[in-house]
């Protein structure tokens, strides 16, 4: 119990209740509710970031969603869209120089959150060609790489994808069974042997960025392979077909045989797993925005759908508490999970950001998304089976976006092993 003494610090600590600290009674909200950024975000924002994310988002809303559904049936990418994308300097987005825009985490943030509101697929083949390859290069490529491939890269005239995931070894990459050696024929050179697979933009993709083990030693590096430098059936990247979600974007394999690439091709100062790691964080920073992109998509198409479907006496089937419960679930999820995106993009930009905060929230941002696109679906009844409504669209890739780039489970375990201090990956 509270002794005289402190009740009265407490009365001249805290403001009587219905007064701020300045004295004036708020007696009102002081602004209305607003279901489309319920936590007020864009207060958070540069006017230079809510001038790409504009920019961004007309694009995608003008140009890309017309394109959107004849793609995903019949299984198409167009490359296009990235040069399309280039024009804008849109890709590559963070990176200084080189032609590229040099924007805040947050901004190219705000791009994948536009890209992917639209689908993930075209979310997927831009974070590969802007995190994974650009980034990859701009961050561990000689100058001489940087200054000959970036630029092109940058206005989408070359593509590139990232080979890490091999048919044996997903989520243990450390067993990947891909192997260099010093060619044995042309000196200067190494040979690159093995096969990656489910690689974004492989088939169509003129820079390959492929991670192999040096078999002298054991030690995994990293090689940019130049499609046109490649002798007759030495690369392959035949395409995977038939998929049950990102059917928007291309998917392939990456075939080696005894592959010739410059030895100033491969990373000089980077070696083990911290290099690919190390881009697919920046990718997986995206990813915790696309996904809320997807879902803030879900929560518009089943607002929409429940204010116009009819049922029971003509009422509007969101008059009803349990369509009212998703919707309300489903808001809330994104706005926390946009604001954790800022919060660990700033920190990112400032050098304070660890490893596992990206883990947490690309898991978290992940699986409330697919938990809610799911959900939410179920508003739409017998007519989210129709792919004209969108929703089941979504909810086929983000299924996808919570399994790759390290399944939910596997951050889990990183996650743990933070706490914890315990390694529980073997």
């Amino acid at each position: 119990m509270l002794r005289p003494a402190c009740r009265h610090a407490t009365r001249r600590l805290f403001p009587p209740v219905g007064r701020s600290i300045s004295g004036k009674r708020h007696l009102h909200a002081p602004a209305p509710f607003d279901w489309k950024d319920p936590l007020g975000s864009n207060d958070l924002y540069t006017e230079e970031e809510l001038a790409i994310a504009d920019t961004a988002e007309s694009y995608c809303q003008e140009r890309m969603l017309p394109r959107v559904l004849d793609a995903y049936r019949k299984e198409e990418f167009d490359r296009k869209i990235l040069e399309e994308m280039g024009e804008l300097g849109l890709l590559g987005a963070t990176i200084q120089g080189y032609g590229c825009a040099d924007v805040s985490s947050v901004a190219s943030g705000m791009i994948t959150r536009a890209v992917e509101r639209v689908d993930s697929g075209y979310r997927s083949g831009y974070s590969v060609q802007s995190a994974l390859a650009m980034g990859g290069i701009e961050e561990f490529g000689t100058e001489e790489l940087k200054e000959r491939l970036l630029p092109e890269m940058a206005k989408g005239k070359l593509l590139g994808c990232f080979g890490l995931t091999e048919p044996n070894h997903g989520s243990d990459p450390g067993s990947m069974e891909t192997t260099a050696k010093p060619h044995p024929s042309k000196k200067g050179y190494y040979s690159l042997s093995g096969s990656k697979t489910w690689i974004t933009n492989s088939p169509i993709a003129e820079i390959l960025l492929v991670w192999a083990k040096l078999e002298s030693t054991g030690r995994i590096r990293g090689f940019v392979i130049e499609r046109d430098q490649c002798p007759p059936g030495t690369l392959e990247t035949p395409p995977i077909k038939n998929k049950n979600g990102l059917r928007a974007s291309i998917t392939g394999m990456i075939q080696l045989d005894e592959c010739p690439v410059p030895e100033a091709n491969m990373f000089p100062d980077v070696e083990g797993l911290r290099g690919p790691f190390s881009c697919l964080n920046s990718a997986r920073y995206g990813i915790a925005w696309g996904t809320m992109g997807a879902l803030e998509d879900c929560i518009t198409r089943a607002r929409e759908y429940s204010l116009e479907r009819k049922q029971f006496k003509s009422n509007p089937i969101a008059k009803y508490q349990l369509v009212q419960k998703k919707l309300a679930d489903a808001t809330t999820d994104a706005a926390y999970g946009i604001l954790a995106a800022i919060q660990v993009g700033r920190l990112k930009d400032e050098g304070k950001a660890a490893p596992e905060m990206i883990s947490m929230i690309k898991r978290q941002n992940c699986d409330r998304a697919l938990v809610n696109a799911r959900i939410l679906q179920e508003i739409f009844g017998g007519n989210a089976v129709s792919d004209e409504y969108g929703i089941g669209r979504h909810v086929a890739n983000l299924f996808v976006t919570q399994t790759y780039e390290g399944q939910s489970d596997i951050h889990a375990l990183i996650l743990g092993r933070a706490i914890t201090g315990i390694q529980a990956f073997c």
